[in-house]
């Protein structure tokens, strides 16, 4: 079964305005997938994840690229940079939109090969898991308080949405409903270390890193601490910091930075940590069912790593940009979610209750304070309806997200 996924009218626009269009994101998130479904019939289609199609690629660009030439969908680009020289060589020369679609993982060295050898001449997206709209195939638009209608959703009560966290957002676990959730996330990690990670830095011990990873979950929604992380792993802080960058290569967390400015001097400045798949989260925490996580340890914690995510991915999936922080100061006053756009900023209480109360967004207050332009706000949570809290805030349902 096929997902619509809402970056496809995005990368049909990018491939009319562009030569190359390269879509990047994590392992298995459906980069491949979302063009193939979208690719004319006389584009060839090859993947670099075959031994000697990647050893081709390697070891003779210019003959892959007679073999394979244009318009082509090249998968697992990232394994073969030696292409992106010839590639360069054809667009110059052929002056065509849309003649190379390209997938890669491992953004970071990826956007530098490209950067060296593509500039101007590529339109790089980025896709992540699937959305709740993605998974219910209704359109997402970017989220926004000013703007967010229900747009005939239906909420979702703690059950149903706790499942939704504990499943993830891995297009596969949708369409092929009997495959076994913890044997894909197993098979998943076994993947990622040992060839993204192998590919990415020489991580002698490959246990050592998984254990890292499980600290680094259980830490989902809180404040990045990198000498708690070394203790409790067992590893230096340097190594922490190198491995916590892994993983925002790989595109597997989101750091969400703190908003400081000189009128607030008693703000905090640690960022924090979301995994961006709150099942893979979940599955190395040792999550097993909705019902125990909903009540347990992280609920309130992976609740919000879920609904930042949410957020995140409606707008990365349209490829329109915003500002994310949030405020916590040495007083503990904290806003969860703030999204900066058109130097406005919009206030988000992410809050897992179905009864919100004013004095949950009374911090809201503070982005006046901090000398800013304040938008409208919204409490997210498991309340049933789409309702003004206050004539500023508006009470989103969390199932309405996408």
């Amino acid at each position: 079964m096929y997902f619509f996924r809402n970056i496809s009218d995005t990368i049909i626009k990018t491939s009319d305005t562009f030569p190359v269009v390269l879509i990047t994101g994590p392992r298995q998130v459906g980069k491949s997938t979302v063009l193939a479904q979208l690719k004319e019939d006389n584009r060839k289609l090859v993947t670099l994840d075959d031994p000697q199609i990647r050893a081709l690629a390697q070891t003779d660009p210019a003959l892959f690229l007679q073999t394979y030439e244009p318009p082509v969908l090249i998968d697992e680009v990232q394994y073969a940079p030696q292409l992106f020289p010839y590639i360069k060589m054809i667009v110059d020369r052929r002056k065509e939109k849309g003649l190379f679609w390209l997938t890669g993982s491992q953004p970071f060295q990826l956007m530098e090969k490209v950067s060296e050898s593509l500039a101007g001449r590529v339109g790089i997206l980025e896709l992540q898991g699937l959305s709740q709209a993605e998974k219910n195939q209704t359109a997402g638009e970017p989220f926004l308080p000013d703007t967010f209608k229900s747009n005939n959703r239906k909420p979702y009560n703690i059950n149903s949405i706790y499942n939704l966290i504990l499943k993830g957002s891995f297009p596969e676990l949708y369409a092929t409903p009997k495959l076994n959730r913890n044997i894909f996330y197993a098979s998943y990690l076994k993947t990622y270390i040992e060839r993204d990670i192998r590919e990415l830095t020489n991580v002698q011990d490959e246990r050592l890193f998984l254990t890292f990873l499980k600290v680094v979950a259980a830490r989902t929604g809180q404040l990045l601490n990198y000498a708690d992380i070394a203790k409790d792993v067992g590893i230096t802080e340097n190594t922490v910091k190198a491995w916590i960058s892994l993983l925002l290569t790989s595109g597997l967390v989101f750091l969400l930075h703190p908003y400081h400015n000189n009128l607030t001097n008693r703000a905090i400045k640690t960022p924090k940590l979301h995994f961006m798949d709150t099942g893979l989260c979940a599955y190395l925490c040792g999550w097993t069912s909705a019902e125990t996580l909903s009540v347990g340890a992280m609920s309130g914690a992976i609740f919000e790593s879920y609904v930042v995510g949410e957020i995140i991915k409606s707008y990365i999936h349209n490829n329109e940009q915003v500002q994310f922080y949030f405020y916590r100061d040495k007083e503990k006053q904290e806003i969860d979610l703030i999204i900066e756009r058109d130097n406005i900023f919009y206030p988000v209480e992410i809050k897992r209750t179905a009864a919100p109360k004013e004095d949950d967004v009374k911090t809201f207050r503070l982005i006046e304070k901090m000398g800013l332009k304040a938008g409208k706000g919204s409490i997210i949570c498991l309340y049933e309806n789409l309702i003004p809290l206050n004539r500023d805030v508006q009470i989103v349902p969390v199932g309405y997200l996408g």
